[in-house]
């Protein structure tokens, strides 16, 4: 179970996805689900790192199921179930803006006056919840200059769906493995301008950069150094932004999480060391408010980077 995430690609194809956004769409959300089930079936019996993976998760959360191999497994199916929804929900909030009635959370106010102050930023991110819908409020501010950093290249028939089914491009989109001394200058000139940076904090970086011991969950994971150095380099504002599904309405967190403009040189590795702990600590609160909406498939946590295949 040493795969790399990155490694892991997309499964499936283009046409099955646009299939189920038609019967969503043209049927409604049951016969989706009726179609999703048998699907997402077959992916958690042929995809067996993300199954171990889901299930190793679930013995983190609820360690009484690792007695309980039944419940454990329900619990996993849950999990790609979840996953399986929120392409509805994705496909939802690059179509039409949500309606505010289904909005819940101070984020979308606290986004605007952060906008409003002038001074852009980086937005800590995590694949957690459903974060094209937290994207979708870039419409409400046209103005915007929205930047996201992210690995792309193992998800481009998704992108590609939203864009067909949609009819609307998704926001800007920066490689994150070609960040160069040059693309650091333009994010700095962009924030300085009242630009933000969107970029996600929870995964390993792809090419073996710098990765931090953190404790998540209650024991030792890897997390990204990337996303903290580009911050205390780029001396900015730093935000938090999650957006968790609670029945039928999206609660969207956006809040300040530390400011680097004073950040002095000689203070950054013991800032470096608190923030990243302080993230991990924030995502675990996230993840036990809605522990089926975080979307991280594959061997997180250290000791379970060398198992076998076995669950």
């Amino acid at each position: 179970m040493n795969q790399h995430w990155a490694q892991m690609g997309e499964r499936g194809t283009l046409l099955g996805m646009q299939v189920l956004v038609w019967i969503q769409r043209h049927l409604g959300r049951w016969p989706f689900q009726l179609v999703l089930w048998p699907v997402m079936l077959w992916y958690f019996v042929s995809h067996g790192t993300a199954r171990c993976a889901s299930c190793a998760y679930w013995r983190r959360l609820e360690p009484a199921l690792a007695a309980q191999p039944v419940r454990l497994y329900w619990r996993s199916f849950q999990h790609f179930m979840s996953f399986g929804n929120t392409l509805m929900d994705k496909v939802e909030g690059w179509s039409a803006p949500v309606e505010d009635a289904r909005l819940s959370g101070d984020g979308v106010a606290r986004f605007a006056r952060a906008l409003d102050g002038g001074q852009g930023g980086v937005v800590l991110v995590a694949h957690h919840g459903n974060l094209d819908i937290a994207n979708a409020m870039a419409e409400r501010h046209p103005s915007l200059d929205l930047l996201v950093l992210m690995h792309t290249r193992n998800a481009g028939k998704f992108n590609q769906l939203l864009e067909q089914v949609t009819g609307r491009p998704r926001p800007q989109i920066l490689e994150v493995t070609e960040i160069t001394p040059a693309t650091a200058q333009m994010l700095s000139e962009r924030i300085a301008a009242g630009g933000f940076v969107v970029i996600a904090a929870d995964r390993p970086p792809v090419n073996g950069g710098r990765q931090r011991e953190l404790t998540f969950l209650g024991a030792p994971a890897t997390f990204p150094e990337g996303p903290f150095w580009l911050a205390a380099l780029l001396r900015c504002p730093l935000y938090t932004l999650s957006c968790m599904r609670v029945g039928e309405r999206f609660h969207i967190e956006f809040a300040e999480f530390d400011d680097t403009r004073q950040l002095q040189r000689k203070a950054r590795e013991q800032w470096l060391a608190d923030a990243m702990q302080r993230y991990a600590d924030t995502l675990a609160v996230w993840v036990r408010k809605q522990p089926l909406q975080w979307y991280n498939f594959f061997p997180f946590w250290l000791a379970d980077a060398h198992e076998s295949d076995d669950t």
